[in-house]
């Protein structure tokens, strides 16, 4: 029963998603360049309200940093205290 259950959920996951599947990995890009945008605002420069709250994450994202700014058209990495490339 569970084995039938499985297979019905994984076709419904890949009718649904399916279609939709290169959009929704678009929107999540674009979400988390949003997202290490403000987080690195205030290094960059660029007046951040939520600065004191994205500061623990900083370690976190910084693994990922490299391949943010790639994407958003940078050769190198903008922040003077951190390189990367």
């Amino acid at each position: 029963m569970k084995a039938a259950l499985r297979s019905v959920d994984v076709f419904l996951e890949k009718y649904y998603a399916g279609r939709w599947k290169q959009g929704l990995a678009r929107d999540l890009r674009d979400r988390e360049d949003l997202f290490m945008l403000l987080l690195f605002s205030e290094t960059l420069g660029i007046p951040n309200p939520t600065a004191w709250y994205t500061l623990e994450l900083r370690g976190i994202m910084l693994e990922e940093f490299h391949q943010w700014h790639q994407r958003q058209g940078l050769e190198h990495s903008p922040l003077d205290d951190f390189r990367c490339c």
